[in-house]
C-alpha cells in the first residue's frame, strides 16, 4: 500500500520528511515549505492534521506489523521538541540506496576500477524513475532538495559514461549520449564524452561537428568559449592525436556549464 497522500499539502510534509529520514525537520521549516511567507493563522492545528493524516496512512501501509511497534504509526513518524522526525526503522529508502552505490562508485573511479565503477554507479541511476519530486509541487526548500539530487545524478551519470569509455564501449554510448547532448546543450562535460566516443568509433568528423554545435550553443546562450578542457579535445581530434582515454577524459578537465 503506497503511504503517498494525494492532497497537494500533506504530500510536501511527506517528502521533506523523507529526504531528511532520520533528522528532526523543523516545526518553521515544514511551514515554510508549505505555506511559504503566508501561512495562516490556524498553522500548527493544520500540520497537526497532516501529521495525523500522513500516520494513518503509514499504519495502514504498515497492517499487522503497526502493532509491533511501541508507539504504533507514532514510532514511525515522530513528534519532537520542535518540529517531526522520520523514523526509517533501519529501513533504506531509494534516495539513500541512491547515495551508497554513488559513494562507491566514484571510489571505484579513483582507483581506476572500471568495471566496479560501471557497475556500482549504473545500479545508482537504474533507481531513478524520472526527475527528482517530479510528483510533488515544491517549495522552496524542496527546490534546494531537487536541485542536489539533480546534481547528484549528473555527476554519477557523468561517472558512469567515463567508466564505460574507459571499458571500451563507446559504440554502445554514442546513440545515449547523443541524446543527452541533445537534452542539454550547454553542458560541455557530455560534449566532450560524446566527442571521444565518436572519435574511437572513427567518426572523426561527427566529432569536430560536435564541437561545434556546443561552441556556438555557448556562444548564443552565454556568450562564452569553450573550455580549455573542450578546446584541447578538439585540437586532439583534429590532429588524430588521441591515443588513449586519458586525453581530454578526467571530469575535471571538462567543465560542464548548464
Amino acid at each position: 500500500m503506497s503511504v503517498t497522500p494525494t492532497a497537494v499539502k500533506p504530500r510536501k510534509v511527506l517528502a521533506l520528511l523523507a529526504l531528511q529520514a532520520n533528522q528532526l525537520v523543523s516545526v518553521s521549516s515544514l511551514v515554510e515549505e508549505v505555506w511559504g511567507e503566508a501561512p495562516p493563522r490556524s498553522v500548527q492545528t493544520t500540520l497537526q492534521t497532516y501529521i495525523l493524516q500522513l500516520r494513518t496512512l503509514i499504519a495502514a501501509a504498515l497492517g499487522a506489523e503497526c502493532a509491533g511497534l511501541p508507539n504504533g504509526a507514532k514510532s514511525v513518524l515522530i513528534t519532537e521538541p520542535g518540529g517531526y522526525l522520520l523514523d526509517t526503522q533501519g529501513g533504506l529508502f531509494d534516495m539513500q540506496e541512491f547515495e551508497v552505490l554513488a559513494s562507491a562508485g566514484h571510489r571505484s573511479l579513483e582507483q581506476g576500477d572500471w568495471s566496479a565503477a560501471s557497475a556500482h554507479l549504473g545500479r545508482a541511476l537504474a533507481l531513478w524513475k524520472g526527475r527528482a519530486l517530479v510528483d510533488v509541487q515544491r517549495g522552496p526548500l524542496l527546490d534546494v532538495e531537487a536541485t542536489r539530487l539533480e546534481e547528484s545524478r549528473m555527476s554519477v551519470l557523468h561517472g558512469r559514461i567515463e567508466a564505460d569509455l574507459r571499458l571500451g564501449r563507446h559504440h554502445e554510448l554514442i546513440g545515449e549520449l547523443s541524446g543527452l547532448a541533445a537534452r542539454y546543450p550547454l553542458n560541455e562535460g557530455i560534449h566532450g564524452q560524446l566527442m571521444v566516443a565518436l572519435y574511437r568509433a572513427g567518426r572523426r568528423g561527427d566529432a569536430l561537428t560536435t564541437y561545434r554545435q556546443l561552441r556556438t550553443a555557448l556562444g548564443q546562450n552565454l556568450g562564452l568559449d569553450p573550455s580549455p578542457g573542450i578546446e584541447h579535445l578538439q585540437r586532439a581530434v583534429l590532429g588524430s592525436s588521441l591515443l588513449d582515454l586519458d586525453v581530454g577524459m578526467p571530469s575535471g578537465h571538462l567543465a560542464k556549464v548548464g
